[in-house]
C-alpha cells in the first residue's frame, strides 16, 4: 500500500506475535462432555430404574390389569407385535393362566432371536407357572408368555 500516512510508520500487522496453543480448553472442553454424558446414564438408571425393575413394573401393571378386567390398559402394554396378533378382547385369553390374580417371582435377562428381552417369572393363583417375555420399545411392553416348567 503506498499513500500518505497519518504517522512516517507504515501500518502495523493486526497479528503479530505467534498463536497461543489452547489444548487445555479442548481438554476441559471434551472432558467435560463425557463427565455430562455418564452423569446422565447413571440419573437414567436414578429415575428410570435398571431394565429388571422395568419389567417388573411393567407386567405388575399389565397383571393387575388383567386381574382387574382392564383389557384396554392390558392391550396398551402389550408390544406392536403382540398388538397386530390380537384384538383388545383376546387378550384376556391368551395371557390369563387363571382367575384369582398372579404374582411375580423372578426376571432373568435372555435372548430371543437375537433380541436382548427381560423373561418375567409368574406364579398363577391356581399354581401353574409362567414366564411373560418383556421387550423394550420405547419402554418396557409384554411381547409374549411362555408355559411355565
Amino acid at each position: 500500500m503506498n499513500g500518505p500516512y497519518l504517522y512516517d510508520d507504515d501500518p502495523a500487522p493486526l497479528h503479530t506475535g505467534n498463536p497461543r496453543r489452547r489444548h487445555g480448553l479442548l481438554i476441559a472442553i471434551f472432558g467435560g462432555t463425557v463427565v455430562v454424558a455418564l452423569l446422565m446414564v447413571g440419573l437414567s438408571f436414578l429415575i428410570k430404574g435398571s431394565p429388571d425393575d422395568q419389567a417388573r413394573e411393567a407386567a405388575g401393571v399389565f397383571l393387575a390389569a388383567m386381574d382387574q378386567g382392564d383389557t384396554e390398559t392390558a392391550y396398551s402394554l402389550l408390544c406392536e407385535d403382540e398388538r397386530a396378533d390380537l384384538a383388545p378382547d383376546d387378550v384376556a385369553a391368551r395371557y390369563q393362566a387363571a382367575d384369582g390374580g398372579a404374582e411375580i417371582v423372578s426376571v432373568e435377562a435372555a435372548e430371543i432371536r437375537g433380541d436382548a428381552v427381560r423373561e418375567v417369572g409368574v406364579e398363577w393363583a391356581d399354581g401353574t407357572s409362567s414366564r411373560l417375555v418383556v421387550v423394550n420399545e420405547d419402554g418396557p411392553h409384554v411381547c409374549g408368555v411362555v408355559p411355565g416348567d
